[in-house]
């Protein structure tokens, strides 16, 4: 970076040496407490919207706040654990998670639970990408391998139990407990950095960029906000009422969606440009696009930003399906859904290993191949007519790939970054996959809703050719709008099973739909990924493994 000089990188204290793998546990139990707070809110929606009486625009905001503030941050919190030290970034992250966890649990009103769950999103941001760096500054050759295999089990397991965790909670207990179970978790977490987490920074003390700050995270969080709620708002066209302030805006006025996504893209243009020239100038960025000339780092973000437009598809669309056509309570979906965590997590103890044979890369695009076999065979196995537990085969398939994929293509990323650079480095990482999810969720989204309704109309239109037309495009609407949820009620309807029956095999075919566009991203990725460089050899890697990490 410009004309800054990098001292002699000097090993850390013996204590994290000696007991890596019990400052690694310390490290992932914080992570998943960031994964599960993202996975676990959709199934509590219902119980939210009933307790606490909010209307559907605090629903949305309830559901994308997370989201929203956590991708605006990522960049600017990695940069800052570089400056101000990583294990004081993570655990300063952990103790705000903590306090919004105790307001989102005691929280009385729908506000009061936004706020919580942004106050939540802040402290995820600051934890995830410092996670990361710190792997990478104390793991090195195949020991960071398998580090970053059991990283990437735990986002790939918790993503999946999280529905599960929340039904059974939501059974249980209450809604208000998916939150009071992070307090002493994040209590243990952070106790264990303390005692177990040596120090690390990088070398940098020159002025934090602050215009960066700026440009980015609200960059970013427009960006974001756009993808989100293009759906709900509608993408060119506002298709409900909305409110922000004194803004008021109806159903046929402009969508405040474009405007987000135009404002947002230009401020992240305006970003990157002002970051090239701090650099050639020798002043201080945020982002370090001389990273992307390293060949792993620049090539294997672009294959990870594929990848994740795809990833999670199945995770979007079949919590919807399950209990709209089949019927499935809440853990019964979290049931369904834990068994692609389990192959999530055991291909993540095995990642070590099956890398050691193949090396990262290879096992990169088995994780691939095999997630692409997932969502065929989910494809093939979803059906109004059979059980849907047939899926949990090409699920517990599909969670292997994932397992495998995520953390050995971090892995890669972060193989050839300096350790002195590793904050801000896996925040770039961290950012763009999050942003990509956003994109693909938004995408998928557009795909199945659009398939469902299209199809559907047509379904009735030749199979149901009593309803009227004004009939017709009221249950289709109603039921596009409702995610489905209106088929159930539909079917108990006197003389309407038939057309429920239809919705049912619509919403199928739609999900197939999706399924395929998401298996699509997925191809284009593993292509993608064979212009990553060949993996280093043995030799090299034990080589690397001796580079001391920095402090």
């Amino acid at each position: 970076m410009g004309a800054v000089m990098t001292k002699q990188l000097q090993a850390p204290e013996a204590g994290t040496q000696a007991r890596p793998w019990l400052a690694l546990v310390a490290l992932l139990l914080g992570v998943s407490l960031i994964v599960l707070e993202g996975s676990i809110v959709n199934v509590l929606i219902p119980t939210i919207v009933q307790d606490l009486s909010i209307d559907r625009t605090s629903v949305l905001w309830v559901t994308s706040i997370y989201s929203l503030v956590f991708a605006a941050l990522l960049i600017t919190f990695g940069v800052l654990s570089d400056r101000i030290g990583r294990k004081r970034m993570f655990m300063l992250g952990t103790a705000i998670f903590i306090a919004f966890n105790l307001l989102a649990g005691a929280a009385q009103s729908g506000d009061m639970l936004i706020l919580a769950r942004a106050g939540e999103a802040v402290g995820g941001a600051m934890m995830l990408p410092t996670s990361m760096a710190i792997i990478n500054v104390n793991f090195r050759g195949p020991m960071r391998a398998a580090a970053f295999g059991l990283w990437g089990a735990v986002f790939g397991g918790m993503a999946a139990f999280g529905p599960l965790l929340g039904g059974w909670l939501a059974d249980v207990a209450s809604w208000r407990w998916a939150f009071y179970i992070n307090v002493p978790l994040g209590l243990i977490s952070l106790v264990m950095v303390w005692f177990v987490i040596v120090e690390s920074k990088g070398e940098d003390r020159r002025r934090l960029d602050v215009g960066g700050v700026i440009t980015s995270s609200v960059g970013l969080g427009l960006i974001v906000f756009g993808l989100i709620e293009g759906q709900a708002l509608g993408w060119w066209t506002l298709i409900t009422t909305w409110d922000l302030g004194p803004i008021a805006l109806t159903a046929g006025d402009l969508s405040p969606v474009p405007i987000a996504l135009a404002i947002g893209a230009l401020l992240i243009a305006v970003f990157l440009v002002s970051q090239s020239r701090r650099a050639k100038a020798g002043k201080s960025v945020l982002m370090d696009l001389s990273l992307f000339r390293i060949r792993r780092y620049g090539y294997g973000n672009v294959v990870a930003t594929l990848v994740s437009l795809g990833e999670f598809g199945v995770l979007f669309a079949l919590p919807l399906w399950l209990q709209s056509v089949q019927g499935f309570s809440a853990l019964q979906t979290g049931a369904l859904l834990a068994i692609l965590g389990i192959g999530a997590v055991l291909a993540g103890g095995a990642a070590r290993h099956v890398s050691a044979a193949l090396g990262s890369t290879r096992v990169v695009r088995l994780g691939m191949v095999l997630e692409i076999v997932g969502i065929i065979g989910v494809m093939l196995t979803i059906s109004v007519d059979r059980s849907a537990w047939w899926m949990a085969i090409p699920l517990f398939v599909y969670g292997i790939g994932v397992g495998f994929d995520s953390a050995q293509l971090t892995n890669v990323i972060l193989s050839d970054v300096p350790p002195q650079r590793s904050g801000g480095a896996s925040s770039v990482t961290s950012t763009l996959r999050q942003v990509g999810s956003t994109l693909g969720s938004a995408m998928l989204g557009t795909v199945l809703f659009v398939s469902l309704g299209l199809a559907l109309s047509n379904d009735l239109a030749v199979n149901q050719p009593q309803i009227s037309e004004e009939q017709r495009t009221q249950i289709v609407d109603e039921v596009v709008d409702t995610s489905g949820e209106a088929i159930i009620p539909l079917e108990q309807q006197p003389g309407m099973s038939d057309v429920a029956n239809e919705a049912k095999q619509s919403y199928t075919r739609a999900v197939q739909i999706m399924a395929a566009f998401a298996g699509g991203a997925m191809v284009i990725g593993l292509l993608a990924s064979f212009g990553l460089p060949a993996d280093r050899r043995r030799d090299e890697e034990e080589e690397d493994q001796k580079v001391p990490a920095s402090t």
